[in-house]
């Protein structure tokens, strides 16, 4: 794939992050994310899993502001994003999906409604649906990160999933 195909893909990415659709992702974006997942789960803000999924989500904004926020403005454009994403994680797609973890462990907790570290596929398709993935997309793609076919989904198949479909490797 050439490198600008390559970053047509990246820049498509840019949207699962600007959840309001402002044109930048920011730490509001991060907060509106954590919010969504905890409302569709009835978890309140307060608790443990609600200020781990905040915590996380801050977390996730810190280390993309560090790789992407090329002017120190607390916002990524897109262009700063595609940019930051070509630059720094198409040879390290391990770096993205660590910096991704926290959020994505805390998402799952708040999901896993028998609290057994695993998500079921429908409830790792809630997660996908508060974030703005259309039905049936978060459907296909919940089953789809069931790697081993027991219907769960585990952290380490979320994270390996991450890192490839943000960093999309050439």
């Amino acid at each position: 794939m050439v490198s600008t195909e390559y970053e047509r893909r990246i820049a498509a990415r840019f949207a699962t992050f600007d959840q309001d659709g402002n044109g930048y992702i920011d730490r509001e974006d991060f907060s509106a994310a954590a919010k969504a997942v905890l409302a569709e789960f009835g978890t309140p803000a307060r608790s443990e899993r609600g200020q781990a999924l905040y915590a996380g989500g801050e977390a996730f904004w810190q280390g993309m502001a560090g790789i992407a926020d090329r002017d120190g403005d607390q916002r990524i454009s897109r262009a700063e994003f595609v940019g930051g994403a070509v630059k720094r994680l198409r040879d390290n797609p391990e770096r993205f999906a660590e910096i991704a973890r926290p959020f994505l462990h805390a998402a799952l907790a708040v999901a896993d409604g028998d609290h057994d570290g695993r998500a079921t596929v429908e409830e790792t398709a809630r997660v996908l649906g508060a974030l703005g993935v259309p039905e049936d997309l978060a459907r296909s793609t919940a089953a789809s990160l069931d790697t081993d076919g027991d219907g769960r989904v585990e952290e380490s198949e979320i994270v390996a999933a991450f890192a490839r479909y943000f960093t999309v490797p050439e």
